[in-house]
């Protein structure tokens, strides 16, 4: 099944090319590294991508320049595949599952997860965000106390810098040690890039953080974030203090699930999930590709599909979901994201609404589908007994 699936990746390439541009763009931020070129100043490909990552992460893109783009692309999609099927072993050790530890089931999950828009949108772009993802996961998974837990997790926020807010979460729920180790890393990477390169780390730092219209325009239908949702709902390319009011809403309820459910035993998961789709929901921008995330939600969830049928279709519809491609159905050339009538607007933004309302049902659900979700998954010791194809984007 994996590789009809894979084949299957290499038919629809034919009739739709798939881009693979954001690999290119790390390409580049690697040869800049090499050349002394001016990293924040380039762009690339036809549609004029400029680097948007730390300089930490342009050094460990060193290596692929060395690799000519057609060798590069391909090997992108393979080692992506790959990522995916490791997401799905730290997903299941997550979700408490056991079955995916046998590997004919982790080759079948892994050829049908190709399929889902996020995983899709990340091989066709050559995105990194499955590694990512995989480094939280694999971190967060480890026993507390384990050595040097947290690291991870610090040089994941020093490549892109979402990851931050999973130390967040180590603080919130009583692992201040880990919490510390990530703030360690995360600061270990930051001073990397100030000595292999000054000049970009000042201008990372102090300028190119805050040009979120660098990265690509908040108001299109790619943009799942919650300033991608408000901006369409509202019509508007700035939806301004509007946002703002909402993430700073949205980070207060987001994290307070996370504490909540993290702190209860054989229910971490959803504080690892909550933290996540905070993260998502709050960041200025989360392209689609963004929810890989949604590979452990459904693992999750899946923990909990053979109680009863109306479970089993909550997680199918979920399933459904994140492979219906709805916002790349919906009008979104040129600016008609901006007036979409209102019975389009969840299907321009079906992710950041699902993350909400998972998020609510987290915070405030004492039964239902979230309770007893994941019981045999990740346990702390001492929990117990407390609360109970589009045009390509600058890679992001």
């Amino acid at each position: 099944m994996l590789a009809v699936s894979v084949a299957a990746l290499g038919v629809v390439h034919l009739f739709v090319p798939m881009p693979t541009s954001d690999i290119l763009v790390y390409r580049a931020m690697g040869d800049s590294v090499l050349t002394g070129g001016d990293l924040y100043g380039f762009t690339v490909t036809e549609w004029h991508l400029p680097a948007t990552y730390p300089p930490f992460a342009a050094v460990l893109f060193v290596p692929l320049a060395r690799i000519s783009p057609g060798v590069l692309e391909f090997a992108s999609v393979l080692v992506n595949v790959a990522l995916l099927a490791l997401l799905i072993h730290f997903s299941a050790r997550l979700a408490g599952l056991r079955a995916t530890h046998r590997v004919p089931s982790l080759l079948v999950a892994t050829a049908l997860a190709i399929w889902l828009e996020p995983v899709y949108q990340t091989i066709v772009f050559g995105q990194i965000n499955l590694a990512l993802t995989c480094l939280v996961l694999w971190d967060l998974t480890r026993p507390d106390g384990a050595r040097g837990k947290g690291l991870a997790i610090g040089i994941a926020a020093g490549i892109k810098l979402t990851p931050a807010l999973f130390a967040v979460y180590l603080l919130l729920t009583g692992r201040v040690r880990a919490a510390l180790v990530s703030l360690a890393g995360f600061a270990g990477t930051v001073l990397l890039g100030i000595v292999a390169l000054p000049g970009a780390s000042v201008e990372f730092w102090t300028e190119r953080l805050y040009e979120t219209g660098r990265v690509g325009e908040a108001w299109i239908v790619d943009n799942q974030s919650l300033q991608g949702l408000l901006a369409r709902l509202l019509h508007t390319t700035h939806p301004g203090v509007v946002w703002l009011a909402g993430a700073l809403l949205t980070a207060a309820v987001g994290m307070a699930a996370a504490r909540r459910t993290g702190l209860v035993a054989g229910r971490e998961a959803w504080g690892v999930l909550c933290t996540a789709l905070t993260a998502l929901l709050v960041s200025p921008i989360s392209w689609s590709h963004h929810w890989v995330w949604c590979v452990p939600l459904l693992a999750v969830l899946a923990t909990h599909i053979r109680r009863d049928a109306w479970r089993r279709a909550i997680w199918v519809a979920l399933a459904v979901l994140f492979t219906a491609r709805t916002m790349w159905l919906v009008p979104h050339k040129g600016d008609l994201d901006l007036v979409l009538p209102w019975w389009q607007q969840p299907l321009a933004a079906p992710y950041p609404l699902l993350g909400a309302a998972l998020l609510l049902a987290a915070l405030f659900w004492r039964g239902g589908v979230l309770t007893g979700v994941a019981a045999g998954a990740l346990t702390r010791p001492g929990a117990a007994g407390r609360e109970s194809v589009p045009a390509p984007r600058a890679p992001s």
